[in-house]
């Protein structure tokens, strides 16, 4: 148990990190811009590049943790994203900080699945939404804490070094301090001492053989309502939080400065988190998070933004636990991410696109007055606010609409899975009674009927 509680508290710090590592670029986008000298279309595609690339490697994240000790794959990823983050500081171009903040969409990949189904396999049903909450709460704090300390270093410089490069060299450098931690103490259930003949099991398995079970295991997956659901509501629920990271940069366009904007950006981000998963039994894990920003950026006039999220990485993570069977956490985990991901990703361009083509976000002149930069600065932010309440406003809508329907799926599924689960331990009990027993008369194919029959006598209710 001890060690259980000590490798969930380091897990919780990789998630510290990963959150904090992907808040980084968006809290310091105003800086970036001047100093790369590019425009809102620009910062959107960084973001682009980054999921793109993390979408395309969640495969990758399956197999990996699949083959290997899923605490070592955690460590594997915080050190090649600490090393991107690291090239991101250190870059002096536009096209270097994308090729660098694509790498790091590798280590992200590889780090996200695996975290989730290692959390999800040391808990059990009565403190699986407790740790998932803690999970939850962990990746806000890193949000929190990496936006924060970034804002407040951008209006800085150390030795000459601008304090948005800074910001990342600290990242880079926390990170790779939790990835050996990780590394050297935590552990995976599944290679425990007391497993390692199923992990000799799994690395002399057929590599074609794994990748067709592994295919056909995502097919599975794909297939259920419940998944199919979340995912839905999923697509359009995370556009406005992937839209929403040019906030700081609004902000700071409005006149706020860099530690007013951290304070106020910081109140944005607050949570609620499950605490059981007895609180609502056949309707999930309800976790609502409304957040209302306001403020004042013409004089007379107020933008409100204001989005409310259906479910939350501490709902939907405990229900793919249990509408699926352990082995294939990774898989669901992986796939939700890489649909998700992928379309998401397009939000922070498609912000920038609007900003500029439709609502006439203009470059500050270089040669301009403090007056000119100023009033440029009040026109751009009034252009990026309308082009974030048009990415944000029907997508929420979408979002609540279809995840309504999990209330209908979610308790068959669960029970699906369960019968599932209790079916292959009972084929398991035979199989090794065979194996022990040659003298029993066991008749197999009956009791396989037997137990299908009850498979779907349930199914069938």
């Amino acid at each position: 148990m001890r060690q259980e509680t000590l490798t969930l508290f380091l897990v919780n710090l990789a998630g510290i990190m990963e959150s904090a590592d992907e808040k980084v670029l968006p809290a310091v986008y105003k800086e970036v811009l001047t100093d790369l000298h590019t425009d809102p279309i620009g910062l959107g595609s960084l973001t682009l590049y980054r999921s793109i690339v993390q979408s395309s490697c969640y495969p990758l994240a399956i197999y990996l943790a699949r083959r290997h000790n899923r605490a070592h794959v955690i460590a594997l990823g915080a050190f090649l994203w600490a090393a991107a983050t690291f090239l991101v500081a250190i870059s002096s171009t536009f096209f270097q900080v994308a090729v660098s903040r694509g790498l790091n969409g590798i280590g992200l990949a590889i780090v996200i699945p695996a975290i989730q189904s290692l959390v999800a396999d040391s808990t059990d049903d009565s403190n699986r939404g407790t740790a998932f909450g803690w999970l939850q709460l962990a990746g806000n704090f890193g949000a929190i804490i990496g936006g924060f300390c970034s804002v407040l270093l951008a209006s800085t410089s150390v030795m000459g070094i601008p304090g948005w490069r800074i910001a990342f060299h600290l990242v880079a450098l926390m990170s790779l301090i939790v990835g050996i931690l990780v590394r050297l103490f935590a552990t995976d259930p599944h290679f425990s001492k007391n497993n390692s003949g199923a992990e000799q099991r799994v690395i002399h398995k057929c590599f074609w053989s794994e990748v067709k079970e592994l295919i056909q295991e995502a097919k599975a997956v794909m297939r259920i309502p419940s998944f199919q659901i979340i995912v839905a509501q999923g697509v359009s629920g995370t556009i406005p939080g992937s839209a929403l990271t040019f906030a700081p940069m609004w902000l700071e366009l409005v006149g706020f400065s860099h530690k007013k904007t951290a304070f106020l950006w910081t109140l944005t981000s607050y949570w609620i988190f499950t605490r059981r998963s007895v609180w609502w039994k056949d309707g999930g894990y309800p976790c609502k998070t409304l957040t209302q920003f306001r403020e004042n950026y013409s004089g007379s006039n107020k933008l409100e933004f204001a989005y409310s999220f259906g479910c939350s990485f501490a709902a939907n993570s405990p229900i793919f636990a249990e509408i699926v069977p352990a082995r294939s956490r990774t898989s669901i985990y992986a796939l939700d991410r890489t649909f998700e991901t992928i379309l998401s990703s397009f939000a922070p361009a498609v912000v920038g696109i609007l900003a500029q083509h439709v609502y006439g976000f203009q470059p500050i002149p270089k040669a301009s007055s403090s007056s000119g930069g100023i009033e440029t600065d009040r026109q751009n932010a009034a252009s990026l606010a309308k082009a974030l309440f048009t990415v944000i406003g029907i997508p929420m809508a979408i979002c609540c609409f279809i995840y309504s329907f999990l209330h209908c799926t979610y308790p068959r599924d669960r029970d699906r899975a369960r019968m599932d689960a209790l079916i292959e331990s009972e084929m398991q009990k035979l199989d090794e009674a065979n194996s022990t027993s040659s003298n029993v008369d066991i008749d197999f194919q009956g009791g396989k009927s037997d137990n299908s029959d009850e498979k779907a006598s349930l199914l069938s209710h």
